[in-house]
């Protein structure tokens, strides 16, 4: 997910973006999540806010209030609801996903995995579109996949992925 810096307009606070997905950003975004949704153990979600309760500041973070993955996954029995809406998320979703754009580097997002295990996230992808590589982190280890490899294996959440259908056109 793109930072986001806080800025005083007209006497309020404003959250501004500090960069602009790119397309390929946006591909690798929709595609990923069109696929995590065929499976019907969970419902997939995109940029949805999440709640943080506790200072991130010792894993690099300055947004306090708010974490916002590119892509994460729920149990299939969160979804829409029509009685209510949340603005942030109370409960942690499974599964984080962070996309590098164009301007990030990997090390922008390594701090917020530490975040997300902190929080109670599972696991965590990094997906760098340049290499055409998914990274699955889980708390104590991680395992890069390529596209000289049939699938993405991600042990703790029990998902096996197509690489190829990710970054195909």
């Amino acid at each position: 997910m793109n930072d986001l810096v806080a800025e005083v307009v007209n006497n309020e606070t404003v959250k501004v973006q500090t960069e602009v997905p790119s397309r390929n950003h946006s591909f690798i975004q929709a595609r990923i999540t069109s696929l995590l949704a065929q499976d019907q153990r969970f419902t997939p979600f995109v940029e949805l806010s999440l709640e943080v309760n506790q200072d991130l500041t010792q894993f690099g973070l300055t947004i306090k209030e708010e974490i916002i993955p590119d892509v994460c996954l729920y149990p299939s029995n969160v979804g829409f609801n029509d009685e209510e809406d949340e603005l942030k998320m109370q409960d942690m979703p499974l599964l984080a996903i962070e996309i590098i754009s164009p301007k990030q580097a990997i090390s922008d997002i390594l701090p917020k995995f530490k975040a997300y295990f902190a929080l109670g996230v599972k696991s965590c992808w990094l997906i760098v579109p340049p290499l055409k590589t998914v990274a699955v982190y889980s708390p104590s280890r991680f395992k890069t996949f390529a596209m000289d490899m049939i699938e993405i294996v991600d042990e703790v959440m029990d998902i096996r992925l197509s690489i190829e259908k990710i970054f195909r056109n």
